[in-house]
């Protein structure tokens, strides 16, 4: 496991506040389901379909068709709660939570109030190198989406695409253990990165497959930690929730606005009024949607179309066999078996994709050295050229090739690069690259020797300074490697140019 230590979150101060105040908040993440499939019926998932064109005769709540379960996403949930190590519910049940939508054609949601699939866990966030944060998890249930209302098309209408409506959602529930607005990015960053590990959830929040609503409050000092002890939600502040965020970059900002607008409210004399509040990017504030609803407002009761959910423990220990490494499990590794540091270790570990390619890049390598080179040349190259790891044109095997030839002398560094850029663009192997291209490494002492000579000897006067002041002598070393084509061994060249040098 990492190495950490478990800091206690500072009081968040609020510029122009009169007093310091904590910031609690506590976040639904809404997970679409990897599955082809809807939860309730066979219609197709797929992003980017005509509109309407993904829907079933039971999405659109035809009279008389009834719902039935897909197993694959039961499995899913469990395998997420599996990875947070939380509990997993033998016995679930379905509930309708009732309420009027356009987008919703059945008139209610499929949802878990009452019996979720998935009980408490935990996720670990990391807020810097060697500190992290333990953020709990109420519960995992599964429900139904609603579909898309659309109102930019005309001015004078709406329209509905049903596409979205009865794709499979995980809704997991932290406890209000966030305590800021970087925290809050850095859990949402965490959790994508393990559905992603899991391969539960894509993760697109471009697409929409993945966006949270955040419930922000805020009281004063002493009180979070009253809560705590006691799970008395009675010791925090009224919480207002923010809907529908997909984006690491709005969440911290809406938090932001959010917090400091209920302090002013408060300082004022005035109370929070529990709601829920849309935030507008543009504008860089939150607006009032409606007043926030409690369960009742719904009339959840159980659904009478789907049996409860009964699974056995059996299946789910067969789930948790087939469990990836995780990341934090993947980064302790790393920094252990390929000598690595924080940062590089997770970098590396960011995308299950990455840190694959790495381990094949690292095998029988120098650890560092591969690292340095996956990061540095590589990842940037792909930046540069706006593509992923998916896409690379550089094979792990190729990569691991150029690091081979740098290892065994073949090759400098500077050569290295030359030859990188050779296998990006046009590909083939480095080995024969370097031979066919004449671009290995000149080792033979004698005619660096000679190489260097020939440059002390045409440059009396810099040998003069040089002799003065050592630090110079890093002119002779470049001039040798421009004469040599960048091919001589740069350690060679040095030991002998401070050698001729002193003599």
């Amino acid at each position: 496991m990492l190495d950490l230590t478990y800091e206690a979150p500072k009081i968040k101060t609020i510029a122009g506040a009169k007093h310091d105040w904590e910031l609690v908040i506590g976040m639904e993440i809404h997970a679409q389901v990897a599955s082809n499939a809807k939860l309730f019926s066979g219609a197709s998932t797929k992003f980017g379909n005509a509109p309407n064109s993904n829907v079933a005769m039971v999405d659109a709540a035809m009279p008389g068709m009834l719902p039935v379960i897909n197993e694959f996403c039961v499995e899913q949930a469990v395998r997420t709660g599996l990875g947070l190590k939380a509990a997993i519910n033998l016995y679930s049940a379905f509930d309708r939570k009732n309420y009027f939508y356009p987008d919703l054609p059945q008139g209610y949601q499929i949802s878990q109030l009452y019996h979720p699939i998935v009980g408490e866990g935990e996720v670990l966030v990391e807020m810097s190198e060697g500190i992290a944060r333990e953020v709990r998890v109420e519960r995992i249930h599964l429900e139904q989406d609603a579909g898309k209302s659309i109102h930019d098309m005309d001015p004078t209408m709406s329209f509905v695409d049903l596409n979205r409506t009865g794709v499979a959602l995980m809704e997991i529930v932290s406890r209000p253990d966030i305590r800021g607005p970087e925290e809050a990015a850095a859990y949402v960053t965490k959790m994508r990165q393990i559905l992603r590990y899991l391969g539960t959830c894509d993760g697109n929040m471009q697409n929409g497959s993945m966006r949270a609503d955040v419930n922000v409050s805020v009281c004063l000092p002493g009180q979070y930690e009253k809560y705590r002890a006691t799970e008395d939600f009675g010791h925090l502040g009224t919480r207002c929730e923010i809907k529908n965020m997909n984006s690491m970059r709005f969440i911290q900002m809406a938090i932001d606005y959010e917090a400091k607008r209920q302090i002013a409210i408060l300082e004022a004399g005035g109370t929070i009024d529990q709601e829920t509040r849309l935030y507008d990017a543009d504008k860089n504030e939150t607006r009032s949607m409606r007043s926030k609803e409690e369960a009742h407002d719904y009339r959840y009761f159980p659904c009478p179309d789907l049996l409860p959910l009964e699974i056995e423990q059996e299946w789910v220990d067969d789930i948790a066999k087939t469990l990836p490494e995780l990341p934090d499990a993947k980064k302790a590794r790393f920094i252990k078996d390929f000598g690595l540091s924080d940062y590089d270790a997770t970098v590396l570990t960011a995308e299950a994709e990455n840190a694959a390619y790495f381990e094949q890049v690292a095998e029988g390598r120098d650890g560092k050295l591969a690292a340095n080179w996956v990061i540095n040349e590589l990842f940037g190259r792909l930046k540069k050229d706006d593509k992923d790891i998916g896409s690379c044109p550089v094979k792990p095997a190729q990569l691991s090739g150029v690091i081979a030839l740098i290892a065994n002398g073949d090759i400098s560094g500077k050569i290295a690069k030359d030859l990188f850029e050779i296998v990006y663009t046009e590909g083939g192997d480095p080995a024969e690259i370097v031979e066919a291209r004449g671009m290995k490494q000149v080792t033979d002492t004698g005619a660096i020797e000679a190489a260097v000579a020939k440059v002390v000897a045409d440059n009396p006067d810099q040998v003069a300074k040089a002799r003065a002041n050592p630090k110079l002598a890093g002119w002779f070393v470049g001039q040798v490697m421009k004469a040599t084509g960048g091919k001589a061994n740069p350690q060679a060249v040095n030991e002998i140019v401070a050698r001729l040098l002193a003599e």
